[in-house]
């Protein structure tokens, strides 16, 4: 489709500042927005026109960091009782990623797509393990990002938790997919080498990674400081703290990724803000895990660029942001402070985030010149809707409504909630459960 016309609908563009239009439509053209003015502006043959009448018009949502191979744990119970994160990891997911096949981790992806798209979240940042389905990971993955039609950063859960043979296994496929990402580019996928924690990789291991990814010219994505342990049996293994360990290793940057940083210093906060390294908080993912609630007030107010990530509890990014606002209030024991800083994460500091992984591609503003990744939600606003209280109607009122209509690259992936995909979801559910039911036994 060469050229898309949204009207009708009330936008609100996001970005700096956030604008809410009224009696405006979008124009998209070749998967960009060409133009946003009044409708009576407009003039023209158009391919297509969507009505948004009774919708808001928004860009869609960016996960920045998110598990895909953990789908098919949905309804598993038989993971021992765990007493604490090392137990969880130990009992659920260590069991479970070593089991899984290529096979698996297409259909965990795929499926997971899907729903993203019914949630409008149009980019995600993903974070792959299968250490004995190492090589050839990514290019499944990648297989069904392309098939959905969304966006996805992809990268291999580099770890010594399986063994030096499996370590160097995911030191290559992290080159490789760099690589292929570098020498064919597509808007649609990208790469980040990735790395667990600080507690699984050996020195020898995390200078391997360093030294590739650096030459490279890429980032990194990698979890920090998770829960205390991580920070323990860093400081066990070689004296320094987590962030002071990457920071030696020259892992940090603007093109790297530490996911939640609960247990941290105020030196290694300055230290991300310093190297200007991003952060991507977690909320829901560390309440379940018990694990604490990072303190994203004063991790921006420091400096750092702090983004939302679901860690696979979710594709819904309105339902992440609230209760990132919930865990802020109940981790000052004050109901009055973390809405901007909540809301900045998601809204704001996402598309920042974005915009440094895909090589300074306008995502997550509806903008002319920004990518035509738009979706549609219904909203009719029962209290005024503008620029003072748009944050207001997204977290407790559009939150609570469905995603009608979800374009990527001016391609309608969803319309009138209907997939609009040569995907026959039905056949792919069923194919997903046997699939499922073969790794389960495996468990």
């Amino acid at each position: 489709m060469k050229n898309l016309l949204i009207e009708n609908g009330i936008i609100i563009t996001l970005g700096e500042p956030c604008k809410v239009l009224t009696d405006h439509v979008v124009l998209t053209e070749d998967g960009m927005i060409k133009k946003i003015a009044k409708k009576s502006e407009i003039n023209g043959v158009f391919d297509r026109v969507i009505n948004a009448k009774g919708k808001v018009i928004m860009p869609g949502f960016i996960n920045a960091h998110m598990h895909f191979y953990s789908t098919l744990v949905r309804g598993l119970g038989k993971a021992k009782s765990s007493k604490d994160f090392q137990e969880v990891l130990e009992n659920l997911w260590w069991r479970l990623d070593k089991k899984l096949t290529l096979e698996d981790t297409y259909y965990s992806t795929i499926i997971m797509l899907l729903n993203a798209i019914r949630h409008g979240t149009t980019t995600l940042i993903d974070h792959h393990a299968s250490p004995f389905a190492v090589r050839g990971s990514l290019a499944e993955i990648a297989r069904a990002v392309k098939e959905t039609g969304l966006r996805s950063c992809l990268c291999y859960e580099l770890s010594d938790r399986d063994g030096e043979k499996i370590a160097n296994e995911g030191i290559a496929e992290n080159i490789e997919f760099i690589k292929h990402c570098q020498k064919n580019p597509d808007d649609q996928i990208k790469a980040l080498f990735g790395l667990h924690a600080s507690f699984t990789i050996t020195e020898k291991t995390l200078a391997k990674a360093a030294a590739a990814g650096n030459e490279l010219n890429t980032g990194f994505h990698v979890h920090v400081a998770e829960a205390i342990s991580d920070q323990e049996k860093t400081i066990q293994m070689c004296g320094k703290r987590v962030v002071e360990r990457f920071h030696e290793f020259e892992i940090l940057g603007p093109k790297t990724i530490a996911a939640h940083g609960i247990h941290l210093t105020d030196h290694e906060i300055d230290l991300l803000a310093e190297t200007n390294t991003m952060l991507a908080h977690n909320p829901q993912s560390n309440m379940n895990n018990a694990v604490g609630i990072a303190d994203i007030i004063k991790m921006q107010q420091k400096g750092v660029l702090v983004g939302l990530g679901t860690d696979a509890m979710t594709v819904n990014m309105l339902e992440e942001v609230r209760v990132a606002l919930w865990a802020q209030h109940l981790r000052a024991n004050n109901p009055s402070v973390g809405f901007m800083e909540a809301a900045n994460a998601l809204f704001t500091n996402n598309c920042k985030i974005a915009a440094r992984v895909w090589d300074d591609a306008k995502l997550g503003v509806l903008a002319e010149g920004y990518a035509a990744d738009i979706i549609l939600i219904d909203y009719y606003a029962p209290t005024p809707l503008n620029e003072n209280t748009v944050l207001g109607h997204l977290i407790f009122g559009i939150s609570q409504s469905q995603v009608d209509t979800t374009i990527v690259k001016g391609r309608v992936l969803m319309e009138n909630k209907l997939l609009q995909l040569n995907i026959d979801e039905e056949k792919l559910a069923h194919a997903s459960q046997k699939v499922t039911e073969k790794l389960w036994e495996r468990f």
